[in-house]
């Protein structure tokens, strides 16, 4: 918090993020209110994440090429151009199923683009010493976010209705945009290059995956967010059908995530010593997995919530200590191209396993998909833990990690 930019980042990043977690709240109870279908709420996420696992190679390319301030900017201005339009069409009743899967895939785009520019951002702000507690930190406001933004749009649906927690979304991004323009930043030699996007992509992954710990920890980390992380696709069913509850149930529901998510990262953000990540990722993924399949079978609001907050807590650090062992081995030229693989291997996959998690839950019920699709992230963790983290025990080898 000493770099006056990352201050002005996070003060306008805090209060968009309230916005945007309003918004994806009152999108889900939104599409399940008019549907009343989970395979609909699927087709939602995967609608709004799928771009990530196309077009973040695109946006890893922008980054390494162009001004990443600027792009920041402009990804920020067009999402909330998006909110306004949505908010516009619920408020006047034009609203419908499709409106709101085509704003969620238009916004999936805008994120492909913005996810790795920004990540790659941050150390421009705050340069490289301080950027894995930069990332913590940035971390905890987003799920600082993620406790009030679903509370306040568990309340706001239940008083004002969906559309305005998206006019409310739309403001809350003039924050951001205001504080990126009253940064001063060094200027940053951009290489040139007559790469392709696509070449460019490839450049990253092959780093990626030409590195051990690099690599381990990005698949694992991609098992949960395919599989684990579905849950939150349930939420509203879990709301509505199984803890016969109502919006303001979702909200907290969420909000319990969120919180443990804030204290995961402020647990990460507060570590001194940063090698070790290896067994940390391997301890947050097995915790996640447990919580995830003990949630499923939960028809108890109290133990819902309680397990959520593990749930969140340990996804929430696993995802920065892999993103802190990621960038502290990448070379700055590669930064953007290697988060976006990190983007498409973590973001880019949920959408497919939404989709997936679905199609299951069609079949056999959303609360035993849970615990197949949580059993499953456990037998990833068990494989790591004796296929990965038994070959780094070495102590030269585990310091790096």
């Amino acid at each position: 918090m000493q770099h006056r930019n990352f201050q002005l980042f996070i003060g306008g990043q805090f209060l968009s993020l309230i916005g945007s977690w309003m918004q994806s709240t009152a999108q889900q109870w939104l599409v399940y209110k008019l549907t009343g279908s989970v395979v609909l709420l699927g087709i939602f996420a995967f609608a709004n994440q799928v771009p990530m696992l196309f077009l973040a190679s695109v946006g890893g390319y922008v980054g390494d090429r162009y001004n990443r301030h600027r792009g920041v900017i402009v990804t920020q201005t067009i999402l909330m151009v998006l909110a306004f339009v949505l908010s516009g069409l619920t408020l006047t009743k034009r609203i419908d199923t499709w409106e709101l899967i085509v704003i969620a895939f238009l916004a999936g785009i805008v994120n492909a683009f913005d996810v790795p520019i920004r990540q790659s951002f941050f150390v421009q702000m705050v340069g490289k010493e301080d950027l894995p507690n930069a990332i913590a930190l940035n971390s905890s406001i987003f799920n600082g976010a993620r406790v009030v933004g679903p509370a306040l749009a568990g309340f706001a649906i239940a008083w004002l209705g969906e559309g305005w927690c998206f006019f409310v979304n739309g403001l809350s991004f003039v924050a951001v945009i205001v504080a990126l323009l009253a940064m001063h930043l060094e200027r940053m030699e951009i290489k040139k290059s007559s790469e392709s996007p696509l070449q460019s992509f490839l450049q990253g992954i092959r780093f990626a995956m030409g590195d051990a710990p690099i690599r381990s920890s990005l698949l694992l980390l991609s098992t949960l967010s395919f599989f684990g992380l579905q849950y939150a696709v349930f939420l509203p069913i879990y709301a509505q059908d199984i803890l016969h509850g109502g919006a303001r149930t979702l909200g907290f529901l969420m909000s319990a995530a969120g919180v443990g998510a804030v204290l995961g990262a402020l647990h990460f953000a507060a570590r001194t010593e940063y090698s070790g990540l290896a067994r940390w990722i391997a301890i947050t993924c097995t915790t996640a997995a447990v919580g995830i399949m003990i949630f499923s079978q939960s028809r108890i609001f109290w133990l819902s919530a309680v397990t959520l907050f593990f749930v969140g807590y340990s996804a929430t650090s696993q995802m920065a200590a892999t993103n802190t062992l990621i960038q502290n081995r990448v070379p700055d030229y590669l930064r953007s191209r290697v988060m976006a693989v990190y983007a498409t291997l973590y973001l880019g996959v949920q959408p497919v396993g939404a989709l997936f998690a679905g199609m299951i839950a069609k079949q056999i019920g959303a609360a035993r998909t849970m615990t197949v699709l949580g059993a499953i992230v456990l037998a990833g963790c068990l494989f790591y833990i004796f296929r990965v983290l038994m070959r780094v025990e070495k102590p030269q080898v585990q310091a790096e990690i």
